[in-house]
């Protein structure tokens, strides 16, 4: 039998206002939480793993040839290239183009929290974009304008731990086939870097339904990749994985937090 967590994940309640949130200064958020307790399957020691085909994630072995995460010059140089390459072997996409700039997050107990561009835990259940935005992102993309005809996309998100285990804060995902329709809830995911103009996009965030099926590998290492879907255009493969951070409440008291580091990839079929 699989291990299971008791966790807290915060969904969002009834609203008479569009939800909105905020990249670094959460006191603007406009959000109505409903915690929820929630079952958590220690994915690690499934005999089946879960996959990006049936579930919408995976966990896979991946080095990096990064020493410092914390080096952004070390890390724009290098990591972009192996994610764009892990993203063409797990896709098998005809082209990936990766976000330049990796986000480093810290849990609230670190002392960087906060000191650096969206660097808070996400603690809301959600998905980064919606269909409507991943089309945009398409027709903004030097791909579109390259005039060959895009057949699919997809969008994912690649998050690696580079503290050691055990991690306080580990990321819990949704089984893709578990999300309804009606468990959607368009927000406006608000950018507001210091000295920059702030911009938006529009994510999806969940309502909580019984139907849920969440999961979690616990101990991640550095040398681990979590691949999940943000998006998916084929409609036979799975669509979306709504995702959030937790306190593990199994983790040893006492441990320094979670560090990760995430970057976004987009695929493209022709």
């Amino acid at each position: 039998m699989p291990r299971i967590v008791d966790g807290t994940i915060n969904y969002i309640g009834a609203m008479t206002e569009r939800p909105r949130y905020y990249a670094n200064d959460h006191s603007r958020d406009v959000l109505a939480l409903d915690p929820r307790a929630v079952p958590i399957a220690d994915v690690r020691s499934w005999a089946e793993a879960p996959s990006l085909a049936r579930e919408g994630f995976e966990l896979v072995p991946h080095a990096s040839a990064v020493a410092d995460f914390h080096d952004p010059a070390q890390v724009g140089q290098t990591y972009p290239a192996e994610i764009e390459r892990l993203i063409l072997d797990l896709a098998g996409a005809d082209r990936v183009v990766v976000t330049p700039r990796p986000i480093l997050r810290f849990g609230e107990k670190s002392t960087q929290a906060g000191k650096s561009d969206n660097s808070w835990p996400a603690r809301f259940v959600h998905i980064d974009i919606t269909d409507q935005t991943a089309r945009q992102f398409v027709d903004a993309s030097g791909i579109a304008k390259e005039g060959r005809p895009i057949r699919r996309h997809a969008y994912y998100n690649v998050w690696r731990a580079i503290s050691p285990p055990p991690q306080d804060i580990p990321l819990a995902l949704l089984d893709a086939r578990s999300l309804e329709a009606g468990d959607l809830v368009e927000a406006d995911a608000v950018f507001d870097q210091a000295g920059r103009p702030e911009w938006s996009f529009v994510s999806w965030l969940i309502r909580y339904s019984p139907k849920h099926r969440w999961s979690f590998f616990s101990g991640m290492t550095r040398d681990e990749a979590l691949v999940f879907k943000t998006n998916d255009s084929d409609p036979n493969a799975p669509h979306a994985v709504a995702h959030s951070a937790f306190n593990d409440p199994s983790c040893p008291a006492g441990l320094a937090t979670r560090v990760s580091v995430e970057i976004r990839a987009a695929a493209y079929w022709f």
